[in-house]
């Protein structure tokens, strides 16, 4: 089962409407934080950092229990209080979710001092200084090595800073029944009973036929890699619909290339648009037109970036029926909203959520920590993933595979998630195989991603 997602407001919910007081939930949580303190201490000295509010209370209780089983523990609220001993593991019970100011003063240096220890550093709930609902650092944050989170997962724990932070999560649900949500965890078991194995009375015509338009001067590339990635992704025909056309891609001489203004009169199943479309007036002429189409499309890179400068254009993919599937980093995703980079990376699910209702689409804003948000409101998380793909036409991959789904009649939220993370998974095995993270290219994972795909279905 995909782990549900948890923003601060419902956690705060949950617990009032468990029908308990705040004291048994705390003892749980201590007690749960203890048994997995007791299996990563290196030894029977145990710092416990506990700070003023319910996360130091769940650390004193940690504490208690872990001398119940002859631990040595250290419990501080200051630096003068930490004796010199060989630590073997330190619980940071400083501030859990509620923290929403910088970490400043003495807590700044219990901050340091964690993070200058070389045994395991356990956080209870969420590091200290992490914002438990957007990943930011407040300040400063306390760098984990594991992280026991209780009752649910918290989007801050899955982006942005929160992965450099957390190292490897657990949940305690402290005895609670699961709770109703709208936010979960991104993974093809979610939409397992949508993958569709292939009979062996199938036909190409079945797997659906896909457009790719973009590729003007000198951006053919990332027309290509969209249009390869949709080809190796199972979707039966692929036409490709250049500015700049060419007659042949030797690399997938399959591909049916065409110039860009034959692409929208052919007869297709969706729409990839914006792999390297340029800006020009002919690119905002093409757009235009395919927005007007009742194809589920695919919107990414220039595309977005001539929705964020035209309104009318803004207003078409706002009225559009079809599915709408828009995939913006965060400097694009700052644009279409009229916003900077910063403040889109300050709250990602609420820049996604916004981008979703503004167009009336399903969202991919991309980063450490993807945010999938479905035309419908529910929303996602995507774990998979890594540095290395943090390369060039990366993008123009995800693209492609997203538009073979929709083209092999995947709906839109079942295409947004399932692409997404197996774009990420596809990273993630070529990074196990030595490819990677350094010098990964977005050729690479096209092979891999048909890979994983297969295993899937």
């Amino acid at each position: 089962m995909s782990s549900p997602i948890y923003l601060t407001e419902d956690i705060r919910r949950i617990e009032r409407e468990a029908g308990d007081t705040t004291a048994p939930l705390m003892e749980r949580a201590g007690a749960a934080a203890a048994d997995l303190a007791a299996r990563l201490a290196a030894g029977k000295d145990i710092l416990v950092l506990a700070g003023p509010g319910n996360n130091g209370g769940d650390a004193r209780i940690a504490a208690d229990r872990l001398r119940e089983r002859f631990f040595r523990v250290t419990v501080a609220s200051r630096m003068d209080e930490i004796p010199q001993a060989k630590w073997g593991l330190v619980v940071d019970g400083l501030f859990g979710i509620g923290l929403a100011r910088d970490v400043d003063g003495e807590y700044a240096r219990l901050v340091e001092f964690a993070n200058q220890q070389r045994c395991p550093v356990l956080a209870l709930d969420i590091p200290s200084g992490l914002h438990s609902d957007t990943g930011r650092v407040l300040g400063r944050a306390v760098r984990a090595t594991h992280t026991v989170t209780f009752i649910g997962l918290k989007p801050g724990l899955l982006t942005l800073d929160g992965p450099d932070h957390c190292g490897e999560i657990s949940v305690a649900d402290l005895g609670l029944p699961p709770q109703k949500g709208s936010a979960w965890v991104a993974s093809r078991e979610l939409f397992a009973g949508a993958l569709k194995p292939r009979s062996l009375n199938y036909h190409k015509g079945l797997a659906g036929t896909l457009g790719i338009l973009g590729g003007a001067a000198t951006m053919t590339g990332a027309a290509l890699l969209a249009a390869r990635a949709a080809l190796k992704l199972g979707a039966g025909r692929v036409r490709v619909g250049l500015l700049e056309p060419i007659t042949v891609d030797p690399v997938a001489p399959e591909l049916m290339l065409a110039d860009a203004d034959q692409l929208l009169g052919a007869d297709m199943d969706a729409l990839v648009v914006g792999p390297g479309l340029g800006q020009s007036e002919r690119a905002e002429t093409l757009l235009g037109a395919a927005l007007a189409s009742e194809l589920p499309c695919v919107l990414d890179a220039d595309a977005l970036n001539l929705i964020a400068e035209n309104t009318d254009l803004r207003h078409a993919c706002a009225r559009r029926t079809a599915e709408t599937l828009v995939t913006p980093h965060p400097a694009e995703a700052g644009r279409l909203l009229a916003e900077t980079t910063a403040s889109v990376q300050a709250d990602r699910v609420k820049a996604a959520r916004m981008l979703s209702e503004n167009l009336n689409a399903h969202v991919l804003l991309k980063g450490a920590g993807s945010i999938l948000v479905a035309r419908d409101g529910h929303w996602f998380v995507n774990r998979t993933g890594n540095p290395g793909m943090a390369s060039a036409g990366m993008g123009d991959v995800l693209s492609g595979m997203l538009g073979a789904l929709l083209a092999q009649r995947y709906t839109g939220e079942t295409a947004l998630v399932l692409a997404t993370h197996l774009h990420g998974a596809a990273g993630d095995s070529l990074a196990r195989d030595g490819i990677g993270p350094v010098g990964m290219t977005a050729g690479e994972l096209i092979d891999a991603a048909r890979r994983v795909w297969n295993t899937w279905l």
